[in-house]
């Protein structure tokens, strides 16, 4: 707990700056979209930051910093192709609408700041895990939440993967996934991301303190199945007539063998 406790100016710092250079960039494009883009190199920084701390960090150090390295820059690259081209995204167009002249201001407290709320709870698993100074070595632990996160980082990457290119095809526009991952789970990226978190909460485990990090995983399954993730995306689908039918046949969080067509 000492090392999170000890850290937390500096990382609660890191995420500040963080976000206060990603709202600028967005005021000089004009594109609030730049909060996704931003939001996994943020915990990369704040890993980096909490591992360059520690005097002497223990190799569970480097495993987290490792593991959010690669999570958080996949995932920026990911949404940056994605969005490329395309203008700033509905939901921060349907705000900019809403608050008019005043968004360059609200969206510092309302986008960027408040990601940054959520950052530092989110990342209390990479803060405890890449301050650790003990062991010397790699435990048993370490790699089980590390299987846990990788696995979880390749289910997230593949889905993505496999939605971009589908959605890439003109023939395909308004006909849901129904292939690979998609063919199990209406959310297998969702399911992935949860697994990362999951992971590396059992590497914090380990730690003096590191059962708080739970609120981690807990908030991101909360985001995903209850606010920011699968509600909003179930509002805008369900009006989808070729929608309706993958809906009631395909697990929506957990992959799981596909029911059986209801017109079969």
């Amino acid at each position: 707990m000492g090392g999170l406790i000890d850290n937390m100016p500096l990382t609660a710092t890191v995420i500040v700056c963080f976000m206060l250079f990603a709202w600028v960039v967005s005021l000089v494009l004009r594109d609030a979209s730049v909060a996704d883009i931003f939001w996994g190199p943020g915990f990369v920084c704040v890993a980096a930051a909490a591992y360059l701390a520690s005097d002497r960090p223990a190799p569970r150090a480097a495993l987290a910093l490792f593991v959010t390295a690669l999570w958080g820059l996949r995932l920026a690259l990911h949404i940056y192709v994605r969005n490329r081209g395309k203008g700033e995204d509905f939901r921060y167009r349907t705000m900019r609408r809403r608050h008019g002249a005043r968004f360059w201001i609200v969206s510092l407290f309302t986008v960027f700041l408040f990601q940054g709320l959520i950052m530092g709870v989110v990342s209390l698993p990479v803060q405890i895990a890449a301050a650790a100074v003990q062991p010397s070595g790699i435990t048993l632990q370490d790699m089980a939440g590390a299987a846990i996160a990788l696995a979880g980082l390749a289910i997230e990457a593949v889905a993505d993967w496999h939605l971009f290119k589908f959605k890439s095809r003109e023939q395909n526009r308004g006909r849901p996934l129904e292939s690979g991952l998609w063919r199990y789970s209406q959310h297998p990226n969702y399911f992935g991301e949860s697994l990362v978190w999951i992971g590396l909460f059992v590497i914090a485990l380990q730690e003096p303190g590191g059962a708080i990090s739970a609120a981690s995983p807990i908030l991101i399954l909360f985001l995903l199945l209850k606010v920011s993730g699968i509600p909003l995306l179930k509002k805008e689908f369900e009006a989808r007539p070729a929608y309706r039918d993958y809906m009631l046949r395909t697990s929506v969080f957990i992959p799981l063998p596909p029911k059986k067509r209801l017109n079969s």
